[in-house]
This record gives structure tokens, sequence and C-alpha cells, in this order.
């Protein structure tokens, strides 16, 4: 594990809650973390709205996000319980749990995935969502590389929840809103430069990433511009 690679996340992540904060930047940044670090194959992170309601907001591919979908709209797999129980689901085998999800294992192994681990986003009694790993072949996993993805998911809680002991009705569930609003226009925005370009939707999201960040932008205000034509963005190139 590169450990200079680790510290830095862990910085990164408890020092995200500024005037400009990001969230689906700041989870797209765990999830990709959690796949270079922690030999996943891919990660994905669930985030409870307003409402208690579960919401794809990050996730390492398409391949997952389809998946963590399916789990959600079949309202069955271990990332759902292990919101619904705010506890750790690890799946070392899913062809051992097909009595227990046969939607999802069977959905699962469509996308290649063998194993899983769903971890809690948790702070004392208040699970806010669920890190989930995905891995290509079953096996028994690693624990230290668990311990330091739990404790990735924990840094990564604390830092949205950090602002809710002053507003606490108000601020995680208008940046969860303000999310989903976000993550809307860059759907929208990856199936359109996907299109015009004629590349897959992972690297078209990857080329309106790199903008934005070369560009110091919020990735939203990339994506509506690029959606409504609105201003010239050259050198976006999936």
């Amino acid at each position: 594990m590169n450990q200079q690679l680790l510290a830095k996340t862990f910085v990164e992540l408890a020092d995200n809650l500024v005037a400009d904060f990001d969230l689906i930047d700041f989870l797209r940044l765990l999830t990709d973390r959690c796949v270079s670090m922690l030999d996943a194959s891919a990660a994905g992170v669930l985030l409870a709205d307003r409402d208690g309601k579960l919401r794809v907001m990050a996730a390492s591919d398409e391949r997952v996000r389809l998946l963590e979908l399916f789990q959600l709209q079949n309202d069955e797999g271990p990332c759902l319980e292990c919101f619904r129980t705010g506890t750790s689901m690890i799946v070392p085998d899913l062809t051992r749990e097909v009595d227990r999800w046969p939607r999802f294992v069977t959905a699962a192994h469509r996308s290649g995935f063998g194993a899983v681990q769903a971890l809690p986003m948790r702070l004392r009694d208040e699970t806010v969502g669920a890190l989930n790993l995905f891995h290509t072949t079953p096996g028994p996993f690693d624990p230290a590389g668990t311990l330091v993805a739990q404790a990735l998911a924990d840094v990564a809680t604390i830092s949205l929840l950090q602002q809710r002991s002053a507003h606490r009705s108000t601020v995680l569930n208008e940046q969860l809103q303000t999310a989903l609003n976000s993550r809307v226009l860059i759907e929208q925005a990856k199936g359109k430069l996907a299109e015009r370009q004629n590349t897959d939707m992972e690297r078209a999201f990857t080329a309106l990433r790199g903008y934005a960040r070369a560009h110091n932008r919020r990735l939203s205000d990339v994506a509506r511009a690029f959606i409504d034509d609105s201003e010239p963005l050259p050198g976006l190139v999936a």
C-alpha cells in the first residue's frame, strides 16, 4: 500500500468542507482511492437523502453504478443491509449467498464481480450511507485493507457531518439535494460528450472531471455549460 498516498487521502477527505465543497467530487475521490490503494476492482458509495432513501452518489466505473442502482431498484443486496443494520457485510464469495440475495448475486456475476465488502458510513448511532468495495474474484479479504477502508469511510462520514452540529436538520440534506441535482447534470453531460466524441461513459466522465480540475471549476458547472453550450470549453476531449 502506498503510505504517502494513504496519508494524502486522509488529509483530503478531512479537509473538504469549504465554501465551494463539491460532494460528488469528494465521494468520487473516496471511491477512486479505494480502488487504487486497496486492491479493490471497483467501488461505490450510497448515501441517504433527506427522506432516508438511498441514492447512488459515486462509483468508480459504470458497471458499479448500474449494479448499485440494481440493488436499490430490487431492494436486495449487501450494501442495503449494511446501511440498514449499520454493520459491515463481508462477502468473500457471492456464490455462497445466492439464497440470501438471488437477484443481486446474479447481477453481480453478470457484471464480473465475485466478492464484495460493504462498510457503513456511520458516526456513533447515525448511519448516512455505505462504502462498497467490489472484487472480480472470490477469496478472503486482507484484514488490514478492510481496516483502512473502514477508516476512510469514517473520515469521509465525519467530514459530511461536521457542520451538522450547527445546522443539524439542513446542512447535509441541502448538500445531498444539491449533489443529486448535480448528478443529473453530470450524467446528461457524460452522455452528450460520449455520443459526440464516440467514446464510453467512463472516459467522458474522466474528461469532464479533468477539465473542471484543470480550470479550478465545479464539475457541475462544467457539465451545465457543456449541456447548454453556453460557453466554449476548449480542450474538453474524452
